[in-house]
């Protein structure tokens, strides 16, 4: 996921609140980005001033944008606002899916436009040293970075293998940048493992599942992937045996992880492992929960497995999941978000005639992830693990730092961290971050066509008037206001 992530010092605190109440099954495109973080403008009252989150300021747009050159402000708003508009939104994704524009002149002027726009507003370079860059400004703002190396599925073990070396490289990038600069590295078990293989190996677990007395010879320990809510719709039929090849492909791509693990155990720098699409995220589980098994010690977690709260599944997996790790004395850590993969979702739970595995509403959702935030956050207090918070809801964001203040992890900042993506909610970002939370900002780097999948899925969550990106644009354009009437008078 590429030239410079946040805006040169980015933005600082946010403040817009969730209470919309769409149906999130809707096709609409604009449900995706509600899932994400739907907005309310309306803006929350301010803590008193003696409580401890009074330093939560969400509103004041020249504090928040100080650091902020105007030209960098300027080119946001206008990326912004481009988002918001819906059709605007349609052609540009359908400019750099069509393959009228994959070739010659007309590519060239598609991925230069996409470069200068999306490509520069949301990811942190083509390179690692432009990465490198971007990872040192947004620390000079008092942010951290969580470096992603941008490539996605793989098909292949050529492409696995080369995938690979990618990411074993942004762990030594990220050893050589400022101490603690680099919060997390992040994985895609997609790029590492043959998208067909997480297929078939997520088919004999679903099958396995439903049919307990199922054997699968190359199964290591492992905490639960299902729950009794789990869709299993994915796997109709009884699904053969691993072939000998595919168990060789799954001994590759398990020590590709391994490697990768053990590399992150030595440089002390947590693994975070993105999640996917329900038809290969039970593969993705079973290769996190068993590293792992493995690789967490003592309150050390190394990997980070991502659970997506818009599933209705989501907390009942958490508890099984953290539970499980508790009697064996596992610490965990978790990423917690609302989802990306909202259409994929609905178009496949139709197609094989069973409801949608996402929660109903809006606000199912935006309750999921605070339960689930709200469970995390006092088993943190209590005991080993972790939590990444990565959420663009301001509510959500509000309710967790005060919780946080609450059961006293206010400070401790290994075991909390916020989060949000790259030149999205910067302001929510930089309000966390001056309450004394650590912040990360998810900041993928590559060449652009290797990120446009990526920036796909971001035109996509920022599209319309409501979208995540609707309190961040009011805010910029106040504070353009300001210094534009400054100049003048």
């Amino acid at each position: 996921m590429a030239t410079r992530v946040v805006p040169p010092r980015i933005f600082k605190n946010l403040r817009y609140k969730t209470t919309t109440t769409k149906t999130l099954n809707s096709s609409h495109p604009s449900a995706a980005a509600a899932v994400t973080s739907t907005v309310d403008l309306t803006p929350p009252p301010p803590p008193p001033s003696s409580h401890p989150l009074s330093s939560l300021d969400l509103n004041n747009a020249e504090r928040l944008f100080s650091a902020v050159p105007t030209s960098t402000l300027v080119r946001s708003t206008a990326v912004l606002h481009a988002t918001a508009v819906g059709p605007m939104v349609d052609v540009g994704i359908w400019a750099m899916k069509s393959k009228l524009f994959q070739m010659g002149i007309m590519k060239d002027a598609v991925m230069a436009v996409t470069k200068k726009t999306f490509y520069e507003h949301f990811c942190a370079g083509e390179d690692t040293v432009a990465a490198g860059r971007s990872i040192r400004t947004v620390n000079n703002a008092g942010l951290r970075g969580m470096l992603v190396y941008g490539v996605e599925d793989a098909h292949d073990n050529e492409s696995c293998d080369r995938n690979f070396d990618g990411f074993l490289h942004t762990v030594d990038v990220s050893r050589s940048l400022p101490p603690n600069s680099v919060s997390f590295v992040i994985v895609k078990i997609t790029a590492i493992c043959p998208m067909a293989l997480l297929e078939r190996i997520s088919d004999l677990l679903r099958w396995q599942e439903k049919e307990p007395s199922l054997k699968l010879a190359w199964k290591q320990d492992c905490l639960p992937i299902f729950s009794e809510s789990s869709p299993l719709y994915h796997t109709q039929k009884r699904p053969e045996p691993l072939t000998s090849e595919e168990e060789n492909d799954l001994e590759l791509a398990n020590e590709r992880l391994q490697k990768l693990c053990e590399k992150c155990v030595e440089s002390n720098m947590p693994l975070l492992v993105d999640a996917e699409h329900t038809s290969v995220q039970p593969a993705i589980d079973y290769f996190t929960y068993s590293s792992a098994i493995i690789h967490n010690k003592d309150d050390n977690p190394i990997v980070f497995g991502t659970i997506q709260t818009y599933l209705k599944d989501a907390k009942e997996r958490l508890l099984l999941a953290t539970k499980a790790a508790d009697n064996i004395g596992i610490p965990m850590g978790f990423k917690l978000v609302r989802g990306a993969y909202m259409s994929t979702e609905n178009t496949l739970a139709h197609s094989f005639g069973y409801p949608s595995p996402i929660h109903a509403t809006i606000q199912d959702t935006h309750n999921c992830f605070n339960d689930c935030s709200s469970f995390l956050l006092q088993k943190i207090a209590n005991g080993p693990g972790s939590l990444v918070l990565a959420t663009h809801n301001i509510q959500s964001g509000k309710l967790a730092a005060a919780k946080a203040y609450e059961i006293g992890i206010g400070k401790v900042n290994h075991k909390l961290e916020f989060a949000q993506l790259c030149g999205m909610a910067d302001a929510l970002s930089f309000g966390l971050s001056n309450a004394g939370f650590r912040v990360s900002k998810y900041m993928p780097f590559g060449p652009v066509e290797m990120v446009m999948p990526y920036l796909l899925r971001r035109a996509e969550e920022n599209r319309g008037l409501l979208s995540a990106s609707g309190f961040d644009r009011q805010l910029i354009r106040k504070e353009l206001g300001r210094r534009l009437k400054a100049a003048i008078f």
